[in-house]
């Protein structure tokens, strides 16, 4: 361990000694690993709400062959015919009202449930801000997702208007759930009449299933019962729901897949590059140091640790930036009612760190072995 410290010590001196150099290379990896980092984050966004698990029990009831949510209306009433189904635990109404239901980087979302309700059905939301009681009385209060209140820049006891509704911020919540963070809950009779439906009326309906039953078999009897109403539905698990509401956006990230590759190979290519340039300046010195008792193993780790330096000084930039990015930005994409607060998590930030490095070393892997095969003789006599 001792050796390879000194080795390091050795090359951070070199990659000092050339610092134009060495911060066009940084800036280089920095602007790769930032595009990589964001493709990244949009790609585990996408992933979290749509990758199906055994563990999922949530179902949605959605009206038949609609997918805006402003095309699908189910009669209220359902709720009770629903809640009577074996293997059902508990199911509400919800009401949602998006500002655009394309895909989409400035979604506003409203979601009209029951105030009672929402926290039993969604026991993961966490107040962080303001008070329950306040939005649980008040017929206008919100709840805002975090992300959410802090890409508008609101706070409890602020008022704001969208798609024609305006309401009053009761609170903050902060949700383990990217879905959650971007939307605005209001009680359920105030956003039916605010966005004209009238009550009665809903878009859809979120069952939760006991962990026992079969999902499939619930959702199978729930459009069973309706298949002959004038609103028949079509009930899916909530993740197989999100990922059918977000089909543009998969097809999308699916593009950003090959950006990413791009910006590793790019990455790579010039860290590579640097270090043959770096191998070409030094011919005498390397002969030197052989001369004086360095191995031509200790050239080549020499040659290994500068370029592992390089991809994580680039890939401490480069991620930092994405992170202080997003965190400023406040991104949400949104499709058809589904919405994603783009944040990196600190898993996405440290694997950049890692991958930096990574793609360092293999970078300098044939600089290394072009810096060990010269002649000593022939280096020394070189100009």
């Amino acid at each position: 361990m001792r050796v390879v410290i000194h080795y390091a010590t050795l090359a951070l001196k070199q990659v000092l000694r050339y610092r134009i150099r060495s911060l066009l290379t940084i800036a280089g990896v920095a602007a790769g690993m930032f595009l990589f980092t964001a493709v990244t984050t949009l790609q585990e966004s996408l992933e979290e709400v749509t990758k199906e698990g055994a563990g999922d029990s949530t179902l949605i009831v959605y009206r038949e062959n609609r997918y805006c949510p402003a095309t699908s209306r189910l009669p209220e009433h359902y709720l009770a015919e629903i809640r009577r189904l074996p293997g059902v635990v508990e199911a509400i109404p919800v009401q949602i009202v998006v500002n655009n239901c394309g895909a989409s980087l400035d979604v506003i979302t409203f979601r009209g449930v029951p105030p009672g309700q929402l926290m039993s059905f969604n026991p993961d939301l966490e107040l962080v801000a303001g008070s329950l009681e306040d939005w649980m009385t008040r017929s206008d209060g919100a709840l805002l997702g975090e992300h959410f209140a802090a890409r508008r820049g609101l706070k409890p006891g602020d008022q704001f208007e969208a798609v024609g509704v305006r309401v009053k911020v009761s609170g903050i919540v902060r949700s383990p759930s990217a879905q959650d963070q971007s939307v605005a809950y209001v009680p359920l009779p105030f956003l039916q009449q605010s966005s004209r439906l009238g009550l009665g009326t809903v878009t859809q309906f979120s069952v939760r299933v006991d962990q026992s039953a079969d999902p499939d078999a619930v959702a199978s009897a729930i459009d069973e019962l309706f298949k002959s109403d004038a609103a028949p539905t079509d009930t899916k698990p909530e993740k197989a729901f999100f990922a059918q509401a977000a089909g543009d956006l998969i097809e999308m990230v699916g593009f950003t897949r090959w950006l990413g590759y791009a910006a590793v190979l790019a990455v790579v290519a010039l860290v590579a590059n640097a270090l043959l340039l770096v191998v070409r300046g030094r011919v005498q010195e390397n002969a030197v140091l052989q001369t004086i008792g360095f191995s031509r193993a200790a050239i080549a780790m020499m040659m290994l640790c500068e370029g592992a330096i390089l991809g994580w000084l680039g890939g401490l930039c480069g991620s930092g930036a994405a992170w202080v990015f997003f965190e400023m930005k406040r991104f949400t994409l949104g499709n058809e009612g589904l919405t994603l607060a783009l944040q990196p998590g600190p898993a996405t930030i440290f694997g950049g760190f890692g991958i930096a490095i990574l793609l360092g070393l293999i970078a300098s892997l044939w600089p290394a072995v072009v810096a060990t095969r010269l002649p000593i003789v022939a280096s020394l006599r070189s100009a």
